[in-house]
Formats: C-alpha cells, structure tokens, sequence
C-alpha cells in the first residue's frame, strides 16, 4: 500500500512540476522538497532502515546526477531537485533511469526543434568541427583542451 502511495505521490508531482516549468520556466521548492520528505517517510514505514537507505541514496544520486549539467547551464536547479526528489520516492536506480529517459527524450526533442527550425544540418556541422578541434587537442588559446582530449588522461578521470 505504502509503495502505491509513493507512485502515485511521484505522478502528482511529476504533473505539478511539469505544468509549472512549462507555465512559468519554475519548478518550486514547496513542491519537490515535500515529495522528497514524503519518500523519505514512505519508504522508511515500508522498509523501515534499508527504506530509509533507499531514499537518501536515491536523493543524494537524484542531485548528483544531474548536478554537473547545471554547472554547466544546461539544467535549472529545479531539475537537479525534482530528480533528487524522485530518487527519493522510488530510490538510486530509478533516478538514474529516469535522468537516462530524460535525457534522451531531451535529445530527440532538440532534434525535432532543429529539423523544425531547419538548422539541424549547420547544427551538426557545427558539432562535427568542435569535435574535431577537441580530439586534436586545440583550443582556442593553442593547447587548451589537449589535457582533456588525450584518452590516458580521460581514462584516469574516468577511474
């Protein structure tokens, strides 16, 4: 009963959410922090210590995950919440599935916007020349990005 709950209080949000940011570009606090609380309690009364686990887990993995594309301008700080709210209610691995969905629902949503726009074409263009200067390790001062496009340099990062 205790998990029913849970979906059905992610649904609720999720809806929430989505209307809001759609409406007003927000994803509001009074909302994803509750939903976070909620999983939290939920699981905990279901599970009792490994619920409660599963819910900071999926917080902590919900914000982490999303956290290096909002340093990076391409999420709001809503979405980092919202997914760690998530993670929350229904634990790490479906925040990470979930960011997974997200990202390539996003993906074939900017797709559909460019072939709207007509500048797919110039876009991947654009994209190939980028990547080309990275993998040859030019920057645009000389050998700024050489560090990052050696593959034994990425291979310890990626450790």
């Amino acid at each position: 009963m205790l998990a029913v709950l849970a979906d059905l209080a992610i649904l609720i949000v999720i809806l929430i959410c989505l209307i809001t940011d759609l409406r007003e570009r927000k994803i509001y606090n009074k909302v994803v922090f509750p939903a976070a609380a909620a999983g939290i309690i939920l699981n905990t009364a279901h599970q009792g210590l490994p619920g409660l686990r599963t819910s900071i887990t999926g917080l902590l993995a919900g914000v982490l995950i999303f956290i290096v594309p909002f340093a990076l301008g391409g999420l709001g700080a809503g979405d980092v919440k919202l997914l760690g709210a998530v993670g929350a209610l229904k634990g790490p691995l479906f925040a990470l599935y979930t960011a997974l969905a997200t990202a390539l629902i996003g993906g074939v949503i900017a797709i559909l916007v460019l072939l709207w726009q007509s500048r797919l074409l110039s876009t991947l263009k654009r994209l190939g020349v980028a990547l080309g200067v990275l993998g040859r390790g030019e920057g645009v001062r000389g050998h700024c990005c050489s560090l990052i496009a050696r593959p034994t340099v990425l291979s310890y990062l990626m450790v």
